[in-house]
């Protein structure tokens, strides 16, 4: 079938609902001059796959590299705090070189736990995360919509602009700029260079939101045009205000608020869009409920911004802000429950496909570790436990669990099933998907966990003012008693989850040089029939 006659037959397409939202259904027989409408959908996915490979692959690229920066500065920064005098790299050889005097004064200065700690999560949240949720974000919006990507240059270059200004903010927090606001430390002149290739790629996506060729937009699409709508207003708001307006704690209000935006209405809404998507496609059965996906998508979007205050609680803030943000806290346990109900009921009489399938694997699991992020959130609002988990790494497990549980475990299940479908050829190796998953569920529920109770363990420290029956400084006590957790967390976390990354970026590797399985079947875990 010609170019040409693929483009007339796609002029006459009629709307129709793609088939995670509803059961294949066998073709009728047609004669060879007649084409059925399965194959006028064939071509035009097709088509939209083609129009979305250079972008999409661009993303996912420069994705896994920053995914590997991250592992990289989160393992050095988990090992700085319990071996301060730690040099990465072989000592012996540094000593030999004669070079170790200055290989030591470079990570004293320039790889401390303050500098390496800040460029860690610059790395993972806006160049893993980010540059991963915008690459799957695009392919879904072209595909839920309907429209192929046109001049795709555009968006590839949004995509340099983007890891232009993480790269100039990573390196200017290890030279020893930092903002003061927590995961918005970057220099504002990073901050501008990734402003303007946000709105490359963002402007985009609602352009294929606004051409849509669907009668209405699917729930997946609610959530994505939420997410690039929300982002740039948070990120562009909270650059102007704390760089020209504002000074002193209303500083920190504005910064909870955008930490607020960037992990509830940017990777929550990202991840669950996509969680929408690949559960019922790959297990072929429609969405539990629409009425609970809506219920769950308002709820969460008016929710997910009124949460950010809790972060302060006990500071310097009008007190009626926080208790606002401790109800809406709360409240979180209605869309908590309606998207969990959805996706669970989904799954029923399904779950047995988990074993074969590495996108259903990697996407319901990270489902689980949603459930946990946001129970987290809803748990560190209340007062009685914020006594205890504040000023501790109580928080980082919560928002750990949300980007390595939740968002990178649907991240990297949404790879495994676009890739192949822009290169042409299938993922090489089973085993080292099964590596990859294990790695990173293993190693992420380590680091996670161990960050939970080792916060536990400073908050108690801290209401603890006597040891051995004397008055203390209790601050004195907080390293010794969460240092306890630091060492398992580098050593089985953080090295468990890096060498699952570098087998991923490996694998993903192959993919792009064309590496792999002939097209055609799926690659999966087991094939059927197989034990497991």
């Amino acid at each position: 079938m010609t170019a040409s006659t693929q483009h007339t037959l796609l002029s006459t397409t009629v709307g129709a609902p793609p088939p995670h939202d509803q059961p294949k259904t066998a073709a009728s027989p047609a004669s060879d001059s007649q084409v059925t409408r399965q194959d006028i959908e064939n071509i035009e996915r097709a088509l939209i796959d083609d129009s979305a490979r250079g972008p999409v692959l661009t993303f996912f690229t420069t994705a896994i590299f920053w995914l590997l920066v991250s592992a990289v500065l989160g393992y050095i920064a988990s090992r700085k705090l319990h071996s301060p005098a730690y040099i990465p790299g072989p000592e012996f050889l540094y000593s030999r070189l004669g070079i170790h005097g200055f290989i030591s004064s470079i990570f004293e200065h320039n790889f401390s736990y303050g500098r390496v700690w800040p460029a860690y999560n610059m790395a993972l949240i806006y160049g893993w995360c980010s540059l991963a949720g915008m690459g799957v974000a695009t392919w879904l919006i072209g595909r839920l919509t309907r429209v192929a990507i046109k001049a795709p240059g555009v968006l590839r270059f949004g995509a340099w602009f983007w890891n232009a200004g993480v790269a100039a903010g990573v390196v200017m927090v290890l030279a020893g700029y930092n903002s003061g606001l927590e995961y918005f430390e970057m220099h504002r002149a990073a901050r501008v260079c990734m402003f303007i290739g946000y709105l490359l790629i963002g402007v985009w996506g609602l352009i294929l939101f606004r051409y849509k060729r669907t009668a209405a937009p699917y729930i997946s699409v609610s959530y994505l045009v939420a997410a690039f709508f929300l982002f740039p207003w948070f990120f562009g708001t909270t650059d102007a205000l704390s760089s020209t307006v504002l000074h002193g704690v209303m500083k920190n209000v504005v910064n909870a608020w955008y930490q607020g935006g960037l992990f509830n209405l940017w990777f929550g809404c990202i991840g669950i869009a996509a969680a929408y998507y690949f559960i019922p496609k790959v297990i072929n059965a429609p969405i539990y409920s629409y009425e609970l996906a809506r219920i769950g998508f308002w709820t969460w979007v008016f929710l997910g911004g009124l949460t950010a205050m809790t972060r302060l609680t006990g500071g310097p803030v009008p007190a009626y802000l926080v208790t606002i943000s401790i109800a809406a806290s709360i409240l979180l346990i209605i869309p908590i429950a309606t998207l969990m109900t959805n996706f669970t009921r989904t799954m029923h009489g399904h779950t047995g496909k988990m074993a074969s399938s590495p996108t259903l694997r990697f996407v319901y699991v990270g489902v689980w570790f949603f459930a946990i992020a946001a129970g987290l959130q809803v748990l560190g609002a209340l007062r009685s436990v914020n006594s205890y988990a504040a000023f501790t790494q109580f928080g980082y497990a919560q928002t750990h669990a949300m980007t390595i549980g939740f968002f990178s475990m649907v991240m990297f299940g949404a790879i495994y099933y676009i890739t192949p479908r822009l290169v042409g050829c299938e993922w090489l190796s089973r085993t080292f998907i099964k590596l990859h998953f294990l790695g990173t569920a293993y190693g992420g529920a380590t680091i996670i966990g161990l960050f939970l109770f080792g916060g536990l363990a400073m908050g108690f420290t801290l209401h603890d003012s006597t040891v051995d029956g004397q008055q203390v400084y209790t601050f004195h006590n907080v390293p010794q008693n969460g240092g306890a957790y630091q060492a398992t967390k580098t050593y089985i976390g953080y090295t468990f989850f890096g060498v699952a990354q570098v087998i991923f970026a490996i694998h993903f590797l192959f993919m792009r040089l064309r590496i792999g399985q002939p097209s055609g079947e799926p690659t999966l875990l087991a094939n059927p029939g197989e034990a497991h």
